[in-house]
């Protein structure tokens, strides 16, 4: 089992900024022998080679799109630890003229983008000795915010597909990680307004570590998280992490 990156190949979308730029920032601090940073826009993330080293790799993904998910699977047939970071928010209440393609348009990357992703990559991870699939989700998979309905909505299912995952790929020996950030400091955070109460994206890179060395399946990696997670902790453990024959009925 994986417990650290170490001489471990890594995948990272949304890798170019905020919480992304931070968890390879981290995996290239933490000694990791490759780190694929995948964007949307090749050229934002040559930087990352300049200021991090030859270790890191940019390759080009579109969530959205699952032949491009696939056609980065069949080139990084290497990857060992899979961090999909990489979504979109917009600030809509429920009964907002735009409520639905909102959705839509936050379900195609957070949700859609997620099932490409784990189709694309689960075989990769099986072939690589199981691996990991680190799922950056939000507080909001938890308790949905009337000014953030849409996208509440869509970080829910996305961790309802993470529950599903963690159940399916077990069976390949792949662990699957559930984060759940509150408000960080990234450009999304900001245009949503929260820059107020906002955190640095280490904190959600450091969670990360933190998961892998110590086998928890959710992480809580900010002040508000953290807050969440404790009232969370009970049910997390006696339902979604338990086997489907010991949940309470």
């Amino acid at each position: 089992m994986i417990h650290d990156v170490q001489d471990k190949v890594v995948l990272i979308t949304g890798a170019n900024r905020g919480i992304g730029r931070a968890i390879l920032e981290g995996a290239v601090q933490r000694g990791a022998r490759k780190v694929y940073a995948a964007v949307r826009q090749l050229d934002r993330a040559a930087s990352l080679v300049a200021e991090l080293g030859e270790r890191v790799v940019p390759v080009y993904i579109d969530m959205q799109d699952a032949n491009s998910v696939q056609a980065l699977a069949a080139t990084a047939t290497d990857v060992e630890v899979l961090i999909n970071n990489a979504g979109v928010l917009t600030t809509e209440g429920p009964l907002s003229d735009v409520a639905v393609q909102s959705l839509q348009h936050e379900i195609n990357t957070n949700v859609f983008g997620l099932i490409h992703l784990a189709r694309a990559f689960a075989p990769v991870l099986k072939a690589n000795g199981g691996g990991v699939l680190i799922q950056v989700n939000s507080v909001v998979s938890l308790r949905a915010y009337a000014g953030f309905a849409t996208y509440s909505a869509s970080k829910a299912a996305a961790y309802s597909i993470t529950q599903s995952l963690r159940d399916v790929l077990a069976a390949q020996g792949t662990r699957v990680i559930s984060l759940h950030p509150g408000p960080i400091a990234t450009d999304m955070g900001r245009e949503a307004g929260l820059e107020a109460i906002a955190e640095p994206p280490a904190l959600v890179a450091d969670a990360i570590w933190q998961a892998l060395q110590d086998g928890s399946m959710h992480a809580f990696p900010d002040t508000m998280a953290k807050q969440i997670g404790s009232a969370y902790q009970f049910f997390a453990e006696k339902v979604v992490e338990a086997p489907p024959a010991e949940i309470p009925t």
